[in-house]
Protein backbone atom coordinates (compact mmCIF):
# COMPACT_ATOMS: atom_id res chain seq x y z
CA UNK A 1 0.00 0.00 0.00
CA UNK A 2 0.96 3.64 -0.63
CA UNK A 3 0.30 5.88 1.96
CA UNK A 4 0.64 9.19 2.64
CA UNK A 5 0.24 10.47 6.58
CA UNK A 6 -0.30 14.04 7.41
CA UNK A 7 -0.11 14.97 10.20
CA UNK A 8 1.26 18.10 12.64
CA UNK A 9 2.84 16.49 15.05
CA UNK A 10 5.66 13.50 13.99
CA UNK A 11 9.20 12.38 15.15
CA UNK A 12 11.15 13.64 17.19
CA UNK A 13 8.07 14.86 18.77
CA UNK A 14 7.01 11.73 21.28
CA UNK A 15 3.92 10.46 19.08
CA UNK A 16 2.19 6.80 19.09
CA UNK A 17 2.06 7.68 15.06
CA UNK A 18 6.09 7.15 15.15
CA UNK A 19 5.86 3.72 16.13
CA UNK A 20 2.96 3.00 13.38
CA UNK A 21 4.53 4.17 10.74
CA UNK A 22 8.05 2.48 11.36
CA UNK A 23 5.62 -0.55 11.56
CA UNK A 24 4.28 0.40 8.44
CA UNK A 25 7.44 -0.11 6.58
CA UNK A 26 8.81 -2.93 8.27
CA UNK A 27 5.97 -4.24 6.72
CA UNK A 28 6.55 -3.06 2.88
CA UNK A 29 4.27 -0.40 2.70
CA UNK A 30 5.31 2.52 1.09
CA UNK A 31 4.83 5.93 3.71
CA UNK A 32 5.68 9.57 3.15
CA UNK A 33 4.93 11.69 6.12
CA UNK A 34 3.88 15.23 5.60
CA UNK A 35 3.89 17.26 9.11
CA UNK A 36 5.55 20.25 10.14
CA UNK A 37 8.58 21.54 12.14
CA UNK A 38 9.08 19.52 15.77
CA UNK A 39 8.15 21.98 18.58
CA UNK A 40 6.04 20.00 20.79
CA UNK A 41 5.21 19.74 23.78
CA UNK A 42 8.05 22.66 24.94
CA UNK A 43 7.14 25.56 22.64
CA UNK A 44 10.71 25.65 20.64
CA UNK A 45 11.74 24.35 17.58
CA UNK A 46 14.59 21.50 18.24
CA UNK A 47 17.80 21.83 17.30
CA UNK A 48 18.83 20.76 13.94
CA UNK A 49 15.36 22.24 12.62
CA UNK A 50 13.74 25.87 11.70
CA UNK A 51 10.86 27.31 12.48
CA UNK A 52 11.02 28.84 8.09
CA UNK A 53 11.82 26.66 4.91
CA UNK A 54 10.60 23.21 4.11
CA UNK A 55 13.04 20.45 5.29
CA UNK A 56 13.30 16.60 4.00
CA UNK A 57 15.00 13.87 5.62
CA UNK A 58 14.06 10.19 6.39
CA UNK A 59 13.27 8.43 9.29
CA UNK A 60 13.22 4.46 10.08
CA UNK A 61 15.29 4.06 7.30
CA UNK A 62 13.17 4.57 3.97
CA UNK A 63 10.23 6.40 4.95
CA UNK A 64 10.30 10.34 3.60
CA UNK A 65 9.15 13.05 5.43
CA UNK A 66 8.80 16.52 3.84
CA UNK A 67 8.35 19.53 6.63
CA UNK A 68 6.29 22.30 5.89
CA UNK A 69 7.11 26.11 8.04
CA UNK A 70 5.18 26.85 10.93
CA UNK A 71 4.88 29.05 14.15
CA UNK A 72 6.20 27.37 17.25
CA UNK A 73 4.09 26.85 19.85
CA UNK A 74 6.19 29.15 22.23
CA UNK A 75 5.31 29.04 26.02
CA UNK A 76 1.96 29.04 25.51
CA UNK A 77 -0.95 31.80 25.13
CA UNK A 78 -3.70 31.79 22.72
CA UNK A 79 -1.82 33.67 20.38
CA UNK A 80 0.56 31.10 19.75
CA UNK A 81 -1.24 28.41 19.32
CA UNK A 82 -3.59 29.79 17.18
CA UNK A 83 -0.93 31.20 14.88
CA UNK A 84 1.15 27.39 15.33
CA UNK A 85 -2.29 25.95 14.18
CA UNK A 86 -3.53 27.93 11.53
CA UNK A 87 0.67 28.15 10.25
CA UNK A 88 0.12 24.18 9.38
CA UNK A 89 -2.97 24.68 7.21
CA UNK A 90 -1.94 27.17 5.17
CA UNK A 91 1.65 26.20 4.54
CA UNK A 92 0.09 22.59 3.99
CA UNK A 93 -2.44 24.41 1.92
CA UNK A 94 0.22 25.99 -0.62
CA UNK A 95 3.00 23.83 -0.36
CA UNK A 96 2.24 20.27 -0.45
CA UNK A 97 0.35 20.06 -3.85
CA UNK A 98 3.65 20.93 -5.08
CA UNK A 99 6.21 18.93 -2.67
CA UNK A 100 3.61 15.98 -3.71
CA UNK A 101 3.55 16.86 -7.48
CA UNK A 102 3.53 13.26 -9.80
CA UNK A 103 2.72 11.09 -6.38
CA UNK A 104 0.06 8.93 -6.07
CA UNK A 105 -1.04 6.95 -3.02
CA UNK A 106 -3.63 4.57 -2.35
CA UNK A 107 -5.21 6.04 1.32
CA UNK A 108 -3.86 9.30 3.03
CA UNK A 109 -4.21 9.27 6.72
CA UNK A 110 -4.21 11.99 9.46
CA UNK A 111 -3.14 11.12 12.60
CA UNK A 112 -5.38 14.10 14.32
CA UNK A 113 -4.57 14.89 17.95
CA UNK A 114 -5.88 18.66 18.48
CA UNK A 115 -6.26 20.62 16.43
CA UNK A 116 -8.71 18.97 13.86
CA UNK A 117 -7.62 21.78 11.66
CA UNK A 118 -4.81 19.85 10.44
CA UNK A 119 -7.05 17.91 8.47
CA UNK A 120 -7.85 20.77 6.01
CA UNK A 121 -4.59 20.42 4.00
CA UNK A 122 -5.28 16.62 3.77
CA UNK A 123 -8.77 17.57 2.04
CA UNK A 124 -7.20 19.38 -0.58
CA UNK A 125 -4.73 16.24 -0.92
CA UNK A 126 -7.69 13.91 -1.16
CA UNK A 127 -9.39 15.48 -3.96
CA UNK A 128 -5.84 16.36 -6.16
CA UNK A 129 -4.19 12.58 -5.66
CA UNK A 130 -7.78 11.53 -5.84
CA UNK A 131 -7.58 9.05 -2.71
CA UNK A 132 -9.14 7.58 0.44
CA UNK A 133 -8.77 9.80 3.29
CA UNK A 134 -8.96 8.39 7.35
CA UNK A 135 -8.67 10.28 10.23
CA UNK A 136 -7.88 8.77 13.11
CA UNK A 137 -9.41 10.62 15.62
CA UNK A 138 -7.81 11.34 18.63
CA UNK A 139 -9.52 14.82 20.18
CA UNK A 140 -13.07 15.46 20.21
CA UNK A 141 -13.57 19.25 18.89
CA UNK A 142 -15.24 21.17 19.98
CA UNK A 143 -15.60 19.81 23.25
CA UNK A 144 -11.71 19.38 23.69
CA UNK A 145 -11.85 23.30 23.48
CA UNK A 146 -14.47 23.81 25.90
CA UNK A 147 -13.20 21.60 28.67
CA UNK A 148 -9.30 23.34 28.67
CA UNK A 149 -11.00 26.36 28.63
CA UNK A 150 -9.27 27.53 25.58
CA UNK A 151 -12.93 28.39 23.88
CA UNK A 152 -15.36 29.50 26.20
CA UNK A 153 -18.22 31.69 24.17
CA UNK A 154 -20.92 29.44 23.17
CA UNK A 155 -21.19 31.10 20.19
CA UNK A 156 -17.72 30.63 18.60
CA UNK A 157 -18.02 26.72 20.04
CA UNK A 158 -21.20 26.51 17.49
CA UNK A 159 -18.90 27.92 15.04
CA UNK A 160 -15.65 25.58 15.66
CA UNK A 161 -18.55 22.50 15.17
CA UNK A 162 -20.27 23.51 11.78
CA UNK A 163 -16.37 23.77 10.94
CA UNK A 164 -15.82 19.88 12.16
CA UNK A 165 -19.12 18.82 10.46
CA UNK A 166 -17.66 20.18 7.23
CA UNK A 167 -14.22 18.48 7.94
CA UNK A 168 -15.80 15.11 8.69
CA UNK A 169 -17.88 15.66 5.21
CA UNK A 170 -15.21 15.80 3.22
CA UNK A 171 -13.46 12.51 5.16
CA UNK A 172 -14.02 9.04 3.90
CA UNK A 173 -13.43 7.05 6.54
CA UNK A 174 -12.96 8.07 10.81
CA UNK A 175 -10.87 5.82 12.76
CA UNK A 176 -11.85 6.52 16.49
CA UNK A 177 -9.62 5.80 19.17
CA UNK A 178 -12.08 4.87 21.67
CA UNK A 179 -15.20 3.12 21.48
CA UNK A 180 -16.74 5.99 22.92
CA UNK A 181 -16.24 8.49 20.71
CA UNK A 182 -19.23 7.47 18.90
CA UNK A 183 -22.00 9.25 19.47
CA UNK A 184 -20.38 12.15 19.92
CA UNK A 185 -18.57 12.48 16.75
CA UNK A 186 -21.73 11.04 15.40
CA UNK A 187 -23.11 14.60 16.07
CA UNK A 188 -21.12 15.75 13.35
CA UNK A 189 -20.90 12.77 10.62
CA UNK A 190 -22.62 9.84 9.17
CA UNK A 191 -22.03 6.88 11.48
CA UNK A 192 -20.92 4.70 8.67
CA UNK A 193 -17.59 6.66 8.75
CA UNK A 194 -17.12 5.63 11.94
CA UNK A 195 -14.46 2.41 12.98
CA UNK A 196 -13.22 1.97 16.09
CA UNK A 197 -9.73 2.13 15.80
CA UNK A 198 -7.42 1.85 19.19
CA UNK A 199 -4.43 3.39 19.92
CA UNK A 200 -1.60 0.48 20.12
CA UNK A 201 2.02 0.42 21.43
CA UNK A 202 5.08 -1.21 20.55
CA UNK A 203 7.06 -2.81 22.06
CA UNK A 204 11.12 -1.94 21.87
CA UNK A 205 12.95 -4.26 20.44
CA UNK A 206 15.35 -6.42 22.78
CA UNK A 207 18.16 -5.10 20.19
CA UNK A 208 17.25 -1.59 20.84
CA UNK A 209 20.40 0.16 22.29
CA UNK A 210 19.27 1.43 25.53
CA UNK A 211 19.31 5.24 26.10
CA UNK A 212 21.35 6.46 29.16
CA UNK A 213 19.53 7.49 31.99
CA UNK A 214 20.73 8.78 35.20
CA UNK A 215 21.68 6.12 37.76
CA UNK A 216 20.97 8.39 40.83
CA UNK A 217 17.18 8.20 39.21
CA UNK A 218 17.03 4.43 38.60
CA UNK A 219 18.83 3.88 42.03
CA UNK A 220 16.32 6.36 43.94
CA UNK A 221 13.45 4.13 42.19
CA UNK A 222 14.55 1.08 43.59
CA UNK A 223 15.50 2.61 46.47
CA UNK A 224 11.14 3.12 47.56
CA UNK A 225 7.65 2.36 46.43
CA UNK A 226 7.76 4.55 43.29
CA UNK A 227 4.62 5.64 41.56
CA UNK A 228 5.96 6.88 38.12
CA UNK A 229 3.53 9.70 36.11
CA UNK A 230 5.10 9.93 32.23
CA UNK A 231 4.32 12.33 29.87
CA UNK A 232 2.94 15.94 29.49
CA UNK A 233 2.89 18.05 32.15
CA UNK A 234 0.13 20.34 31.58
CA UNK A 235 -3.70 21.56 32.49
CA UNK A 236 -5.33 18.51 30.92
CA UNK A 237 -3.56 15.95 33.15
CA UNK A 238 -4.75 17.53 36.39
CA UNK A 239 -1.44 18.14 37.44
CA UNK A 240 -2.27 20.03 40.29
CA UNK A 241 -4.04 17.29 42.34
CA UNK A 242 -0.84 15.04 42.34
CA UNK A 243 1.24 18.03 43.56
CA UNK A 244 -1.97 18.35 46.53
CA UNK A 245 -1.16 14.07 46.97
CA UNK A 246 2.16 14.42 47.15
CA UNK A 247 1.77 17.25 50.03
CA UNK A 248 -0.78 15.12 51.94
CA UNK A 249 2.17 12.15 51.50
CA UNK A 250 4.76 13.59 52.37
CA UNK A 251 5.51 11.95 55.40
CA UNK A 252 4.62 8.54 54.06
CA UNK A 253 8.29 6.55 54.20
CA UNK A 254 9.80 5.31 51.30
CA UNK A 255 7.20 6.75 48.68
CA UNK A 256 8.28 8.82 45.92
CA UNK A 257 6.24 10.59 43.15
CA UNK A 258 7.97 10.93 40.08
CA UNK A 259 6.71 13.10 37.13
CA UNK A 260 8.57 12.13 34.05
CA UNK A 261 8.40 14.44 30.93
CA UNK A 262 7.78 18.48 30.53
CA UNK A 263 4.82 20.90 29.70
CA UNK A 264 2.89 23.84 30.51
CA UNK A 265 2.84 23.14 34.15
CA UNK A 266 6.55 21.65 34.73
CA UNK A 267 7.58 25.61 36.41
CA UNK A 268 4.47 25.75 38.61
CA UNK A 269 5.17 22.10 39.50
CA UNK A 270 8.62 23.14 40.39
CA UNK A 271 7.48 26.61 42.27
CA UNK A 272 5.28 24.33 44.41
CA UNK A 273 7.69 21.81 45.54
CA UNK A 274 10.18 24.17 46.58
CA UNK A 275 7.38 26.37 48.71
CA UNK A 276 5.93 23.10 50.13
CA UNK A 277 9.24 21.16 50.99
CA UNK A 278 8.19 17.85 48.72
CA UNK A 279 11.30 16.20 48.74
CA UNK A 280 9.04 13.04 48.21
CA UNK A 281 8.38 14.85 44.51
CA UNK A 282 10.75 14.02 41.94
CA UNK A 283 10.85 15.80 39.04
CA UNK A 284 12.79 13.70 36.30
CA UNK A 285 12.80 15.88 33.21
CA UNK A 286 12.18 14.57 29.66
CA UNK A 287 13.43 11.34 28.28
CA UNK A 288 12.88 10.16 25.07
CA UNK A 289 10.85 7.56 24.41
CA UNK A 290 13.24 4.78 24.12
CA UNK A 291 14.38 5.28 27.62
CA UNK A 292 11.35 4.64 29.38
CA UNK A 293 11.66 1.07 29.56
CA UNK A 294 14.17 1.51 31.87
CA UNK A 295 11.91 3.98 34.03
CA UNK A 296 9.19 1.84 34.12
CA UNK A 297 10.94 -1.58 34.77
CA UNK A 298 12.17 0.70 38.07
CA UNK A 299 8.94 1.91 38.97
CA UNK A 300 6.63 0.45 41.30
CA UNK A 301 3.39 1.23 40.17
CA UNK A 302 2.57 3.87 37.14
CA UNK A 303 -0.05 7.25 37.08
CA UNK A 304 -2.40 8.41 34.69
CA UNK A 305 -4.42 11.17 35.68
CA UNK A 306 -6.94 13.70 33.66
CA UNK A 307 -9.35 16.58 34.65
CA UNK A 308 -12.87 15.75 35.60
CA UNK A 309 -14.05 17.25 32.14
CA UNK A 310 -16.90 15.22 30.52
CA UNK A 311 -15.02 14.71 27.45
CA UNK A 312 -12.30 13.38 29.15
CA UNK A 313 -14.25 10.65 30.02
CA UNK A 314 -14.47 9.35 26.10
CA UNK A 315 -10.74 9.13 25.85
CA UNK A 316 -8.03 6.48 26.73
CA UNK A 317 -5.12 8.49 26.88
CA UNK A 318 -1.98 7.05 24.61
CA UNK A 319 -0.55 5.89 28.46
CA UNK A 320 -2.56 3.41 29.29
CA UNK A 321 -1.54 1.28 26.75
CA UNK A 322 1.93 2.18 27.14
CA UNK A 323 1.88 1.37 31.15
CA UNK A 324 -0.24 -1.54 29.94
CA UNK A 325 2.80 -3.03 28.11
CA UNK A 326 5.03 -2.19 30.68
CA UNK A 327 3.15 -4.87 32.78
CA UNK A 328 3.37 -2.84 36.15
CA UNK A 329 0.43 -1.67 38.18
CA UNK A 330 -1.80 1.42 37.10
CA UNK A 331 -3.39 3.74 38.93
CA UNK A 332 -6.04 5.76 36.99
CA UNK A 333 -7.25 9.13 38.27
CA UNK A 334 -9.65 9.82 35.74
CA UNK A 335 -13.00 8.85 34.75
CA UNK A 336 -14.78 7.24 31.95
CA UNK A 337 -13.12 4.59 28.73
CA UNK A 338 -9.36 4.82 30.28
CA UNK A 339 -10.84 4.12 33.74
CA UNK A 340 -12.86 1.09 32.74
CA UNK A 341 -9.69 -0.52 30.46
CA UNK A 342 -7.51 -0.46 33.76
CA UNK A 343 -10.52 -1.97 35.82
CA UNK A 344 -11.20 -4.30 33.11
CA UNK A 345 -7.87 -5.61 32.76
CA UNK A 346 -7.52 -5.97 36.80
CA UNK A 347 -4.55 -3.82 36.47
CA UNK A 348 -4.55 -1.99 39.28
CA UNK A 349 -7.30 0.67 40.49
CA UNK A 350 -9.43 3.67 39.46
CA UNK A 351 -10.11 6.54 41.43
CA UNK A 352 -12.33 9.69 40.87
CA UNK A 353 -10.58 12.49 39.27
CA UNK A 354 -9.33 15.90 40.66
CA UNK A 355 -9.48 14.12 43.69
CA UNK A 356 -6.15 14.34 46.24
CA UNK A 357 -7.42 12.13 49.04
CA UNK A 358 -9.03 9.53 46.64
CA UNK A 359 -5.70 9.71 45.21
CA UNK A 360 -3.82 9.44 47.96
CA UNK A 361 -5.98 6.55 49.18
CA UNK A 362 -5.44 4.54 46.19
CA UNK A 363 -1.91 4.82 46.19
CA UNK A 364 -1.61 3.78 49.69
CA UNK A 365 -3.65 0.47 49.21
CA UNK A 366 -1.40 -0.13 46.19
CA UNK A 367 1.63 0.43 48.44
CA UNK A 368 -0.01 -1.77 50.63
CA UNK A 369 -0.65 -4.87 48.58
CA UNK A 370 2.04 -7.23 48.62
CA UNK A 371 5.08 -7.41 45.75
CA UNK A 372 3.68 -10.63 44.31
CA UNK A 373 -0.25 -9.15 44.20
CA UNK A 374 1.29 -6.00 42.12
CA UNK A 375 2.95 -8.11 39.98
CA UNK A 376 0.02 -10.10 39.17
CA UNK A 377 -1.94 -6.82 38.14
CA UNK A 378 1.21 -5.83 36.09
CA UNK A 379 0.96 -8.97 34.20
CA UNK A 380 -3.12 -9.29 34.27
CA UNK A 381 -2.38 -5.67 32.18
CA UNK A 382 0.18 -6.94 29.81
CA UNK A 383 -2.21 -9.60 28.83
CA UNK A 384 -5.02 -7.12 28.14
CA UNK A 385 -2.65 -5.26 26.12
CA UNK A 386 -1.49 -7.78 23.98
CA UNK A 387 -5.17 -9.09 23.18
CA UNK A 388 -5.98 -5.45 22.20
CA UNK A 389 -3.57 -2.71 21.48
CA UNK A 390 -0.76 -5.03 20.37
CA UNK A 391 0.55 -2.35 17.54
CA UNK A 392 1.54 -5.42 14.89
CA UNK A 393 -2.05 -6.96 14.97
CA UNK A 394 -3.10 -3.07 14.66
CA UNK A 395 -1.29 -2.16 11.77
CA UNK A 396 -2.93 -5.20 9.79
CA UNK A 397 -6.02 -4.10 10.50
CA UNK A 398 -5.57 -0.80 9.78
CA UNK A 399 -3.74 -1.79 6.47
CA UNK A 400 -7.46 -3.96 6.01
CA UNK A 401 -9.32 -1.47 7.04
CA UNK A 402 -8.29 1.29 4.38
CA UNK A 403 -8.17 -1.07 1.63
CA UNK A 404 -11.88 -2.55 2.05
CA UNK A 405 -12.87 1.11 2.43
CA UNK A 406 -10.86 2.62 -0.27
CA UNK A 407 -12.34 -0.22 -2.53
CA UNK A 408 -16.19 -0.13 -1.52
CA UNK A 409 -16.15 3.48 -1.87
CA UNK A 410 -14.03 3.60 -5.23
CA UNK A 411 -11.25 4.98 -3.31
CA UNK A 412 -13.20 8.53 -3.24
Amino acid sequence: MKLLLVSQYFWPETFIINDLVRKLSEQGHEVVVATGKPNYPGGDVFDGYTAGGVQREHFAGDVEVIRVPLWPRGQGGARNLILNYLSFVTTGLALLPWLLRGRKFDAILVFAPSPITQVIPAILLKWLKRSHLAVWVQDLWPESLAATGFVRDPRLLRMVGWMVRGIYACCDTLLLQSRAFADPVARYASRGKLVYYPNSIALPAETTAPIKVPSELLDEMERNFSLVFAGNIGTAQAIETVVEAAGQLKHEPGLKLVLVGSGSRLDWVRERKEALGLDNLILAGRFPMEAMPQIFERSSALLVSLKDEEIFAYTIPSKVQAYLAAGKPVIASLRGEGARVVEEAGAGKSCEPENAEALVASILALKGMSPAEREEAGAAGRRYFSEHFDMDRQVDRLVDILESRAKKKGGV
